[in-house]
């Protein structure tokens, strides 16, 4: 496994003590997966499915449709929609987890939308997403990538080859840009934890709700 990976599974164990520390799971709990992952590229995707100790309570909300995941998690209820509004009832589940979603969903008009959803659709949500300012762009793994310009940003991953990365597929988030979402979704009573890597913030944990 390579350091990157390993420093994700620790991050990821470190958010997920979090996560416990306020969900505390039982057996009533419902639980809303924003995000799934199809495709699994590490031990630390999927972690949500992977680590709940009630399966079953869990509902995973995608783009992807379901067929690897499905083999994997079959006790897992798996709804499939086109990214924009949740097709749920208000107030459904009682707990939202969607592990660095937000920055793929689009530009700021969606992920305004994104965070309504789940204000929405759920009593308390915990949200993680990388932060934009830290020195390693974490999905490229190029230092101080996340530094420039959206469009030089986009140019410059085309040019080294990793073009998957640009347009909507990544709109990374400073912690004014996240506290402006909020604000867009009208959601103001809310927490943001910041998850540390040596001097630096690594990712933000946003959680609000009925917590």
């Amino acid at each position: 496994m390579s350091i990157a990976y390993k420093i994700s599974a620790v991050n990821r164990r470190r958010k997920w003590k979090i996560f416990l520390e306020i969900i505390k799971p039982t057996l009533k709990l419902r639980i809303l997966d924003v995000g799934f992952t199809e495709n699994e590229y590490s031990e630390t995707d999927n972690f949500l499915e992977k680590n709940y100790p009630y399966p079953q309570n869990i509902t995973a909300l995608g783009v992807d449709t379901p067929h690897k995941f499905l083999e994997r998690y079959p006790q897992v209820r798996v709804v499939k929609y086109n990214g924009a509004e949740f097709p749920f009832d208000d107030r459904e589940f009682d707990v939202c987890w969607s592990n660095a979603v937000i920055e793929h969903v689009g530009d700021k008009d969606r992920q305004v939308v994104f965070l309504k959803e789940i204000k929405r659709v759920a009593k308390v949500a915990f949200i993680t997403t990388p932060n934009k300012h830290f020195p390693i762009e974490v999905h490229t793994r190029i230092p101080l990538l996340n530094f420039l310009p959206k469009r030089l940003f986009d140019k410059f991953l085309v040019l080294v080859g990793k073009k998957w990365a640009t347009g909507n597929y990544m709109n990374l988030l400073s912690l004014n840009d996240i506290q402006n979402l909020l604000v867009s979704a009208r959601i103001s009573d809310y927490k943001i934890i910041k998850n540390r890597l040596l001097f630096f913030t690594l990712n933000y944990i946003i959680i609000f709700g009925d917590v």
